[in-house]
């Protein structure tokens, strides 16, 4: 049985969602404050993470949970502008559920996270532990389509010859990506990207050079039914753009989608 820890400072709220839970075939345990969050974190499957809690803002608690852990977090919240939506995301949430909600809806959604977070190997003990996720295996909801390339160049052939995986890891230029490990290297650095980043990121790095097209990327990377404004998918490529030390390494086909690209190196 899968545990959800609830972080929520409103006992109201917490009991009724823990009762909503336990109907759904999910164990539970309850956070009031985002300290206790984060020590309760271990035993976690998931987490439902309210952005408005007593001691520390919830996009800080979100944030202080991806540096530890790819564990799935749903942000709850009663704000629920673009802006708010956006930072969540960006700080390492994979979905976000606007308050009030609808019992189904949030179980319908905790599901779909567990099957695209079927492939994290923070939890391969816990799936081992408690059962298989509902879809568990199904990383992917969209089948990427690559008929429709766009935008080839000189020197992107070798490019796209560079992303093929070898040992679950993904190489182009100086970068690589471990999908296994999850873990990015830049000239032999590591470096700290968000769960989602990752998965753009390896997207792209699949084919360097090759155009993904947005909704290709949305419907992969978030959920092809996503709800929202593409405008995250903008938040998270200017964010791995300023983590990789360089706004070359992920090129824009305006109206299109986005390709990755090995930057040149700078003339000394």
């Amino acid at each position: 049985m899968r545990t959800v820890l609830i972080v929520e400072d409103d006992d109201g709220i917490a009991e009724a969602l823990e009762q909503a839970l336990i109907v759904h075939g999910y164990a539970t345990c309850i956070a009031g404050t985002g300290a206790a969050a984060l020590e309760q974190l271990d035993d976690a499957a998931l987490v439902l993470l309210d952005l408005g809690l007593p001691d520390l803002a919830g996009h800080e608690v979100c944030r202080r949970i991806r540096e530890r852990s790819c564990v799935p977090v749903i942000a709850l919240s009663g704000r629920a502008e673009e802006l708010d939506r956006v930072m969540a995301l960006h700080m390492g949430a994979d979905d976000f559920v606007a308050k009030p909600f609808g019992r189904y809806e949030l179980m319908a959604r905790i599901q779909a996270v567990f099957r695209r977070s079927g492939d994290c190997p923070w939890h391969d003990g816990a799936a081992a532990a408690n059962g298989p996720a509902p879809g568990a295996g199904r990383v992917h909801v969209h089948d990427r389509v690559h008929d429709r390339v766009h935008g080839h160049e000189p020197g992107h052939e070798a490019g796209r010859e560079a992303g093929h995986e070898a040992g679950g890891i993904l190489r182009a230029g100086p970068l690589s990506l471990d999908r296994r490990a999850r873990k990015v290297y830049l000239d032999g650095t590591e470096v700290r990207i968000t769960r989602k980043e990752f998965e753009l990121l390896a997207m792209l790095l699949e084919e360097p050079g090759t155009v993904m097209e947005r909704q290709d990327i949305m419907a992969r990377v978030w959920d092809e039914n996503w709800f929202g404004s593409t405008r995250t998918l903008d938040v998270h490529v200017g964010s791995l753009r300023s983590k990789l030390g360089s706004n070359d390494w992920i090129e824009a086909a305006r109206g299109v989608g986005y390709r990755l690209t090995v930057p040149q190196p700078q003339a000394s």
